[in-house]
């Protein structure tokens, strides 16, 4: 079911994305060599209860899982690039490292992604930091932030689904990546995933018209060399097939008459 939110959940879903924006910013921040991907999981679920949010991700078991998630942030690294289950690891310099938190707030939630090179200053840029592997991994970063900018830039009442898959796969083929189409963006709003799915290749002017109070998690993501994943023994983290790097980007975004409007942006 697609859902459009009324005035009143559009401020929840603004308090879900500032939450969801602050404590991605924060955990950025934290983030050093050395620091276990455990460590991350256990300081996220303190900022999630801190702010009086509650985590998507604990009890969550959709199909394409193994059972109940049971943490409060996907941790991939490097080959990692979705739903990467933390464990104890302790993070290398050079480490390609992606952070996606979904939070509820009043019963709304919201949902986002960064990337970012482990030991590097500006690693979530188009600078090419000091590290193993920097090169490839900041154009892999920068790939997707620019993916998911031209797609939310069309991501307007009156166009269609496809007009944003189009934008984002456009940007993706265009550098040189395949492009997957299991996993994409998504609808979100009482829920985490919801309809309508948005994949990140796709035809303009096709599927769902977009209509304000439309909520979305607009979510590019490329393996360097490769379209096909594999899945870990834990049943949810999910790598590239070939063994090469990874990056992922997400904002959660509102339909409204006018420009879109981003609601998991740092403040």
């Amino acid at each position: 079911m697609i859902e459009i939110l009324n005035a009143r959940q559009l401020e929840h879903a603004r308090s879900a994305g500032a939450i969801v924006g602050a404590t991605l910013q924060e955990l950025r921040e934290r983030v050093t060599v050395g620091v276990n991907l455990l460590e991350i999981d256990e300081w996220a679920r303190q900022l999630i209860e801190k702010a009086g949010a509650q985590s998507c991700y604990v009890d969550y078991a959709p199909s394409f899982g193994n059972g109940p998630f049971g943490h409060y942030i996907c941790t991939a690294v490097n080959d990692a690039v979705l739903h990467g289950m933390p464990h104890d690891y302790a993070l290398q310099p050079g480490d390609l490292l992606t952070l996606d938190l979904a939070v509820l707030k009043n019963g709304i939630a919201a949902d986002a992604a960064i990337s970012f090179i482990v030991g590097a200053e500006n690693s979530d840029t188009t600078d090419t930091p000091d590290t193993p592997a920097s090169a490839e991994d900041a154009a892999l970063i920068a790939v997707t932030q620019r993916a998911l900018a031209a797609g939310i830039d069309v991501a307007r009442s009156g166009n269609r689904i496809g007009d944003i898959s189009h934008a984002i796969g456009t940007v993706l083929t265009d550098a040189g990546y395949l492009v997957n189409t299991e996993f994409g963006g998504h609808g979100i709003g009482t829920t985490m995933h919801g309809d309508p799915h948005v994949p990140n290749i796709g035809r303009p002017g096709r599927g769902y018209k977009l209509r304000p109070g439309l909520l979305l998690a607009l979510e590019p993501w490329v393996m360097a060399d490769t379209d096909v994943l594999i899945t870990d023994p834990d049943g949810w983290t999910l790598r590239s097939a070939t063994g090469c790097r990874t990056a992922h980007t997400e904002h959660t975004i509102a339909i409204s008459d006018g420009d879109p409007e981003i609601l998991t942006l740092a403040r």
